[in-house]
């Protein structure tokens, strides 16, 4: 018999970040697949604001997700407490949840440890549009991604002139109406691009080199061209299905790689709160039947305590064979 016993982490971190903006959305995102998993026994740290107190719209969130740990502080020190414990924090298995760059290379130096999800970076989007695309809704969508903070990467790659410029202008239009507009405006004089392609078959090998963290497709006929991705975090079909709705509402999870790891790496989900254990039985005759094969292999690794510890339960088989036929005999 062979298989896999799954079973869930014994207690997880979660690192909420604060600062710059509130994320309650992040503690349902990470805390919910935990839950799922049967992990039974949450924490989450986050920095408090500058009036000392943790956002409350996150506090709601954490009573709502049922977490009753719930830690007032920030930064590679939280990483630190959750990885290591301190006399209130008590260590934890893994941690996962997004943060600055100081969070995330906190979690790197402690990966081994414990386990992490993610090394995250900054946020960034790519949308894909042909002449079919609404330029007011790519302009909308690159600037709900430029908002994150001056890091964030929105780009656009367009197989069609005029498209490329109504979005440059929109993008221009919607920009002095934001509030946080002067971190658009950073993050888009930094990372921010409208790429002209030759045809979709280039564009979407540009994606597969970036590996972007969310992909908007935003095309005649988007399902497809989906087999055309190798690497994306989420995948966003249509122009109605924006990059926002995976935020806050869709259901698969925000919490995705990025920095081009998705080319190796996946969105946060429940089995990221499950190990699983090999199980192996083997019945006295199934052994001996691989007996040689066993004992062979590891006579050429040089290791005669593995082939022994195969062959002595051979002999012992042998021996009980030998015996049992001397006593049908005798009573003969």
């Amino acid at each position: 018999m062979l298989g896999q016993k799954v079973t869930p982490l014994g207690r997880a971190g979660i690192y909420i970040p604060g600062g710059k903006a509130a994320y309650p959305s992040t503690v349902f995102m990470n805390v919910l697949p935990a839950k799922i998993a049967g992990v039974p026994s949450i924490a989450i740290t986050t920095p408090p604001g500058k009036d000392g107190k943790i956002n409350p719209h996150v506090l709601v969130a954490a009573e709502m997700a049922g977490v009753e740990e719930v830690y007032k502080v920030g930064g590679v020190q939280a990483i630190a407490a959750l990885a290591y414990g301190t006399e209130s924090i008590r260590k934890v298995d893994k941690i996962v949840g997004p943060g600055n760059a100081f969070v995330a290379r906190a979690k790197k130096w402690v990966f081994g440890d414990v386990a992490i999800d993610m090394i995250a970076g900054p946020s960034e989007v790519c949308i894909i549009a042909d002449k079919t695309c609404n330029p007011r809704f790519a302009a909308a969508d690159l600037l709900s991604q430029a908002e994150h903070d001056e890091d964030a990467a929105a780009i656009c790659i367009t197989t069609d002139k005029n498209i490329a410029k109504q979005i440059q202008e929109e993008v221009l239009k919607q920009l002095g109406s934001l509030e946080r507009m002067q971190i658009a405006e950073e993050s888009l004089h930094r990372h921010g691009r409208i790429v002209l392609a030759a045809n979709l078959d280039e564009a979407f090998q540009l994606v597969n080199l970036l590996a972007p963290e969310h992909l908007q497709i935003i095309t005649a006929n988007p399902m497809e061209q989906i087999h055309s991705v190798q690497n994306a975090g989420a995948i966003f079909l249509g122009s109605y299905s924006p990059e926002v709705l995976g935020d806050y509402f869709a259901g698969p999870n925000h919490t995705l790689p990025t920095s081009g790891t998705a080319a190796f790496a996946s969105p946060l989900g429940v089995y990221d709160f499950l190990k699983k254990s090999s199980i192996i039985q083997y019945s006295q005759p199934a052994l001996l039947a691989a007996a040689d094969h066993i004992s062979t292999i590891a006579d050429t690794e040089g290791l005669d305590a593995h082939s022994k510890a195969i062959m002595y339960r051979k002999e012992d088989a042998l021996s009980e064979a030998n015996r049992f036929r001397e006593k049908q005999q005798k009573q003969k």
